[in-house]
């Protein structure tokens, strides 16, 4: 279960790489703009401002979130992203933090190239940070004796869930896609108690919290505080820095050379 309210919490931070992600794509006039993984719909609103003639089409495949982003007067839907097809006016699918959770998407990029019409733009940011040390923290202590008959069955994401920038413009590249891919680690500037373990509860932490009792919940976060804190140790100021890098990968279908 997704909470938009504590995936809010950092809305600055999370919205930042949409913003640099859309100034790379140059449509003019798209008949339908769709945003897989919207979210609470924060984003996808802005896009119906950029493009206020478009279609908006926001997917997600969390009841809580669609939920949101219907407050946000978004027709929203629930729905599986990788059974996602395009509808024949679509000029931009737009995708942000949200491919990772698909382990086929390298596969679904290259049907919605051979789907979308000639000039159609695709613009994807994943996150890169999946062997960083949050997520080392999280999967020790998670496979530790104490949890690991608790969550075990939890498939923790390691290894390559995404790929490079080089490789997803190599992707698209030979689908026949004209592409820009770039990727950046931006130094988050965070502040409280345990800012980390606030930013993680909102995405990588929700299948733990969503495996385990309150009480186990509480316990397992207590558990995880002081090995956040040892990877991220708070200045003498109060600020935490937390590096995460992101791959973004934008392309124009037709364009490119087959």
């Amino acid at each position: 279960m997704w909470n938009p309210d504590v995936y809010l919490a950092f809305a600055d931070h999370r919205g930042r790489p949409f913003y640099e992600l859309l100034s790379r794509v140059r449509a003019e006039s798209p008949r339908r703009v769709v945003d897989l993984g919207c979210g609470p719909g924060n984003l996808t609103v802005t896009l119906a401002q950029r493009w206020p003639d478009a279609v908006v089409e926001a997917v997600d495949g969390s009841p809580e979130m669609v939920a949101a982003a219907r407050e946000r007067g978004l027709d929203a839907t629930l729905g599986d992203l990788a059974a996602w097809t395009p509808k024949p006016d679509t000029d931009v699918v737009v995708s942000n933090a949200a491919l990772q959770w698909v382990p086929s998407h390298r596969d679904l990029l290259r049907r919605w190239v051979d789907a979308l019409p000639t000039g159609a733009w695709i613009a994807v940011q994943v996150p890169g940070n999946f062997d960083a040390p949050s997520h080392a923290a999280v999967r020790e202590l998670a496979s530790s004796p104490q949890w690991v008959d608790a969550l075990g069955d939890i498939p923790f994401r390691v290894g390559k869930v995404t790929d490079s920038a080089v490789e997803y413009a190599g992707l698209l590249t030979d689908a026949g896609g004209a592409v820009d891919a770039w990727e950046t680690t931006y130094v988050h500037e965070l502040t409280g108690e345990h800012p980390v373990l606030d930013w993680i509860t909102g995405t990588a932490l929700t299948p733990v919290k969503g495996a385990l009792a309150e009480e186990d919940w509480q316990r397992f976060r207590a558990e995880l505080i002081p090995r956040l804190a040892e990877s991220y140790p708070a200045r003498p100021d109060g600020r935490t820095f937390f590096p995460f890098r992101r791959v973004f990968v934008v392309a124009q279908v037709g364009l490119g050379a087959r």
